[in-house]
């Protein structure tokens, strides 16, 4: 199963690319995400809408787009064709994540525009025919990614996708030339894909939560070896216990009803390319059967979920943190928080 991703500014021609494109490609079908951002209007109550200023941000509507495009190779087969404007390398890493964790190989293309003819072609679309506020609005949407778009292409984008230069070219011709870079392999699959290593030392807070049996929860990461806890990385000016139950509910579909509890601060010492940094882990709380029931698993990360004991844990998750996780436990029995160093308890 294929996927062609067509990458660009807004104005670049990815639809119109698309478009021509299934008709080059035998047994290909297109799929605009534009459509799923449109339903989350439909599916999500104006007060969770308010929340964000572009549906990409929504956790929703990356796990749908993953969801959707591996539905419709299910059902049809073949190459899917994707216009689809991307900027945030953490977006493109969920979701190619998501595919690539799918067996979906994401063949990944840049319509790449002079800035001039770009801005022309902004100021000259109509999206809104008889509603010039509308128009407006969509228009100085289109510049204002001017800037996002720039910094992107100039970045990761460089080194990511297939660049193909529109401004002389004609829908039909950059179709052709993406079809003929697909069928000749310049456009390679991107596979498994993640964020650059971090350049020093980083924060992250992992979340344990327990079933009826008082067995925990663990995921199985697609972008790395060894199963682990619900969290990552905590983000500059975010709380570590708030970012753990921010985790929990992107990876997992859960909401912390409280701030879950802390167990550990555990240093994790450098081991280059690695930086270390620290490592606390919290008490997420019991589950009951019907909330575990719930947990989803949006794929844009992680392959499953199981509840595991102690002893189980320890085929699942490297020895750095098996070390974290029982000492975790004994905290949580003593009703105490444990300070560790390297895994090891100290003071």
């Amino acid at each position: 199963m294929v996927i062609v991703w067509i990458n660009g500014a807004f104005g670049a021609g990815k639809s119109s690319t698309a478009r021509e494109l299934v008709d080059l490609i035998p047994n290909s079908t297109l799929y605009d995400p534009e459509l799923t951002g449109g339903a989350m209007s439909r599916l999500l109550p104006q007060k969770r809408l308010a929340e964000v200023t572009d549906f990409q941000d929504l956790p929703i509507w990356r796990r749908l787009v993953v969801d959707t495009a591996a539905a419709l190779l299910a059902e049809l087969g073949g190459v899917l064709v994707v216009p689809m404007t991307l900027l945030r390398q953490e977006y493109r890493d969920e979701i190619f994540g998501g595919l690539a964790a799918r067996r979906i190989d994401v063949r990944h293309v840049l319509l790449t525009t002079d800035e001039t003819i770009l801005r022309d072609r902004i100021e000259n679309r109509v999206e809104h025919p008889g509603d010039p506020e509308a128009e407006a609005r969509a228009r100085r949407w289109c510049l204002d990614h001017l800037d996002p778009y720039r910094a992107a292409r100039d970045g990761w984008l460089a080194a990511d996708a297939y660049p193909v230069d529109t401004s002389a070219l004609t829908a039909a011709d950059a179709a052709r030339i993406v079809a003929d870079a697909v069928a000749a392999g310049h456009a390679a699959p991107c596979g498994i894909v993640q964020t650059p290593e971090p350049t020093g030392e980083t924060l992250a807070a992992g979340v344990l939560l327990f079933d009826e049996e008082d067995r925990f929860l663990l995921v199985d990461p697609t972008y790395k070896p060894g199963w682990e806890f619900p969290g990552g990385v905590v983000e500059p000016g975010e709380a570590p216990a708030r970012a753990g139950m921010r985790e929990v509910a992107e990876e997992i579909g859960l909401r912390l009803d409280a701030v879950p509890r802390l167990l550990l601060v555990d240093w994790e010492r450098p081991q280059p390319p690695g930086y270390g940094g620290l490592r606390l882990l919290f008490d997420g709380g019991r589950l009951h059967s019907a909330d575990a029931q719930r947990l989803l698993l949006p794929g844009a990360e992680l392959r499953a979920w199981r509840f595991v004991t102690e002893e189980e844990a320890a085929d699942l998750l490297p020895p750095v943190r098996y070390h974290r996780l029982r000492w975790a436990l004994r905290a949580r029995e003593r009703g105490t928080v444990l300070n560790l160093e390297a895994g090891v308890p100290v003071g």
